[in-house]
């Protein structure tokens, strides 16, 4: 079942970022106050999806009016190749097509090769012609991978 995602899920979410094999969690942003922040600001388009009694993958997606962006896409490893992410994905792109949102990006490590291939899978285009570019305002933002 897929619904859209509370900050009453953030325990359980966090849980299963935790179980991710190579997955990045930022200080800041992924704490509970982070993630409460982007969720107000952003109220209709993360999701969870919940099989057995508990979330087995998750999507954070917000906007900024203009273009959205997915973050942290992840299902449960017990629980892939089932089409439960491709579900989220497009609860997600349905949210952001409500509001008038045309365009959607994400980011996936470059040695995400599970993640990559999902993408590549689900009709998603790498873009070639441009450069990604960072500027970190808030030095106590790290981000720390699951190994």
């Amino acid at each position: 079942m897929l619904r859209v995602m509370a900050i009453d899920d953030y325990e359980e979410v966090y849980r299963l970022w935790k179980q991710i094999h190579g997955f990045g969690i930022r200080s800041v942003d992924d704490s509970r106050e982070g993630i409460e922040r982007f969720l107000k600001r952003n109220p209709t388009t993360s999701v969870v999806a919940e099989e057995d009694g508990r979330i087995v993958g998750a999507i954070l997606c917000g906007h900024d009016g203009r273009r959205g962006c997915l973050y942290h896409v992840c299902v449960d490893e017990s629980y892939r190749r089932r089409g439960i992410g491709k579900s989220m994905v497009v609860f997600s792109m349905d949210a952001l097509k409500k509001e008038k949102i045309n365009k959607v990006s994400l980011i996936a490590f470059t040695k995400n090769d599970i993640g990559n291939a999902f993408w590549n899978e689900i009709g998603w285009v790498q873009r070639l012609d441009l450069n990604y570019y960072d500027f970190t305002l808030n030095e106590e933002n790290i981000t720390a991978f699951n190994q």
